[in-house]
Parts: structure tokens; C-alpha cells; sequence
């Protein structure tokens, strides 16, 4: 009996960004956290040491710097998030598909990732009409990957691709982590959040049969048991609210190269057969970690250190910015991109580039 062919891989058609108009340069985002809470919270002197360790220079949010300056409650921070969602949404989404010189009646499903806000009809949904999707368009929400959301994303929008070769899949990644700012929570990890998070977008078009010369070859993730504390989101009358209950950095550093390996042992590969590792950077302190426990020389990392200079952490989308800069760049044979997010989650995926 004769064997059926392997369906084709996706392929990464086009991939674009979209970062908002607001610029808050770290400097003053740390003058104003000392106005916030340097009085009322008596270790601020030591923690405010946070802000210039994490390697950014500035971040981008949807709202101008003095609206995060006053208490907000769901029903603002909601009307914030749907405002913001949706023009950052139409601009990734308008750039990918020009840059695939395709238009939104061409695509056949949209994958929307996203854990920082809710919308009921959900995000895709909102902006279909600006867009032009078809009324037949195929709809994927996906929430609660946090920072794991762009390589998990990518995943599920590679299977999606694969499993209906020709079609078109939208991947749309987009997080408004400055709207989870909390002048009331006086504690370590508000401050962590409040050194280290901005608003961006990605958006990729997918495509397999007759896609482009970057394949999306494989992927796996490892769920490490016993880690629902290490990052998430509490949720109360005025939002979500941060949770970092465990040092990252140190948790990457003991933690990650494993797993990798095992994932990649269970695609048939090892590390000697990355060329190169293009990562979620959470902050300088973990790309550090990442470098150590991936055994890479200080500074390998060097588009993820670019981006959190220029965006600080966008969450889901940040490590598809860093894909950008990498592909830009020209990728190499074999990558791995690689993610960490709540579960606690290593999110992988290869890919394959002929040049």
C-alpha cells in the first residue's frame, strides 16, 4: 500500500510590526514611579535599582504617559484596551498583507493571540469590516499564553496553515501590558511590571504549498509541573494584576536548557543543530540567563537586547519583533524561536530557511 505524502509545511509568507504613537523614555518612567511610590512604599529606594537594570530605553503605550498617572477601573482600562487593540490590529495586520501583496478578502483564517484585555466579540471580530475579511473567514482567539503567546501563536497558526495547504492564515499577536499598571498594588512584582512593560503588535501571513523561503518546520513546548506561581494575572475590581512570585532569571537558568533539549531531541534534533536562537527577552537579566543556560557567548542575543532597549516587553509579540530584526538581518538555516509564559511554558519552534 503506497504511503500518503507528508502535507507541505507552512511557510512565513510575510511578517510586520506595529508599535503606538506614545513614547515614555525610561528615565522619566522612573521619575514618575518615585512620585507614585517612593513615599508610600519604604524598599521603592532599593527596588527603583530595577529600572535601570533592565536594559530599555524607552517603551511605547496606546495612552499618553499622564493618563497611567491616575487610578483606573475596569470599565476604563477596558475601553482603553478596546480602542488601542483595534488600531494596533488594523496597522500590523495592514502592513502584512501588503507586504504579501495580499488584502484581507485573501485570508482564510486569523489567528488572534492576546492576554491583556477582554473583548467579547473578540478582537478579529471587531476589526473584520476595516480589514476586509469574507463573512467565511475562519476565527481563533487564543488566551492566557502571556510572553509564550508568540511562539505558542505561531504554532497553532503553522498547523492551522498545514492542515489546509493554499490557504492564507493571519497570525496576529498583540498585547497592551501598560494598561495592567497598578497605582495601588505596593509590592516587588508591581514594581518589576512597572520597569519592564510596553504595548506593541505583530502580524504574520502564513501559508503552506506555495509559501516563501522560511519554513515553519517544528515545534513543542514543556509544561514544568508545580509552577502556576512563577507568572500570571490576579484579577479584582480594578484589573489584572501582576504576578511574579519566583525569580525568573534564576528559574531560566536552571530550568530551560533541559527542556529545550527534550523538545528538540523530540523533533530528531540537538542544540548542535541551531544556528541560531532567537528568544522572548524578558528583561537584560534573563536574556543573561539565556545565554548562560543555552551556553551562547555574552551577547549572542543581540536583536532581543535591541528590542527591549527600543520596546521594553511587549509580551506575546516581542519575540516576533525580534524575529523581525533577525529575518532583516538574514536568518540562517536552522533557528530556534523560543518563548517562556505562564503554565510556567518553553514554547519552541524551528525553522528551516533556504536562502
Amino acid at each position: 500500500m503506497p504511503t500518503a505524502a507528508f502535507p507541505p509545511k507552512a511557510a512565513l509568507i510575510s511578517l510586520a510590526t506595529s508599535l503606538p504613537p506614545n513614547v515614555f523614555l525610561q528615565k522619566d518612567v522612573l521619575a514618575a514611579a518615585w512620585e507614585v511610590f517612593g513615599s508610600r512604599l519604604p524598599q521603592f529606594e532599593t527596588l527603583s535599582s530595577i529600572f535601570s537594570n533592565t536594559g530599555i530605553i524607552k517603551r511605547h503605550g496606546v495612552k499618553p504617559f499622564d493618563w497611567y498617572l491616575e487610578r483606573r477601573g475596569w470599565p476604563e482600562r477596558t475601553a482603553a484596551f478596546l480602542e488601542g487593540a483595534d488600531a494596533l490590529f488594523v496597522d500590523a495586520a495592514e502592513k502584512a498583507l501588503a507586504s504579501a501583496q495580499l488584502s484581507g478578502n485573501d485570508i482564510d483564517t486569523v489567528v488572534t493571540v492576546c492576554s491583556t484585555g477582554i473583548a467579547t466579540p473578540s478582537l478579529e471580530a471587531r476589526v473584520a469590516g476595516r480589514l476586509g475579511f469574507r463573512s467565511d473567514i475562519s476565527r481563533v482567539p487564543v488566551f492566557g499564553l502571556g510572553c509564550g503567546g508568540g511562539v505558542s501563536g505561531l504554532s497553532i497558526a503553522a498547523r492551522l496553515a498545514q492542515a489546509r495547504p493554499g490557504t492564507n492564515v493571519l497570525l496576529v499577536a498583540i498585547e497592551l501590558c501598560s494598561l495592567a499598571l497598578r497605582l495601588d498594588e505596593l509590592t516587588k512584582a508591581n514594581i518589576v511590571a512597572t520597569s519592564l512593560f510596553g504595548d506593541g503588535a505583530a502580524a504574520m501571513i502564513l501559508r503552506a504549498g506555495d509559501g516563501g523561503g522560511t519554513q515553519i518546520e517544528n515545534s513543542g513546548e514543556h509544561l514544568w509541573p508545580g509552577t502556576l506561581d512563577i507568572m500570571g494575572w490576579n484579577v479584582d475590581p480594578e484589573g489584572f494584576g501582576v504576578i511574579f512570585q519566583r525569580t525568573i532569571p534564576d528559574f531560566v537558568t536552571a530550568n530551560f536548557s533541559p527542556a529545550v533539549a527534550q523538545i528538540l531531541a523530540n523533533m530528531g534534533l540537538t542544540m548542535a543543530d541551531i544556528d541560531r536562537f532567537i528568544c522572548h527577552p524578558g528583561g537584560a537579566r534573563v536574556i543573561n540567563a539565556l545565554e548562560t543556560t543555552l551556553a551562547l557567548h555574552q551577547g549572542a542575543l543581540d536583536h532581543e537586547r535591541q528590542v527591549i532597549a527600543d520596546c521594553g516587553n511587549m509580551s506575546a509579540p516581542t519575540v516576533l519583533f525580534v524575529l523581525e530584526r533577525a529575518r532583516n538581518a538574514g536568518l540562517p538555516p536552522r533557528s530556534l524561536l523560543t518563548a517562556l509564559g505562564p503554565g510556567f511554558t518553553a514554547s519552541c519552534v524551528t525553522l528551516r530557511h533556504a536562502a
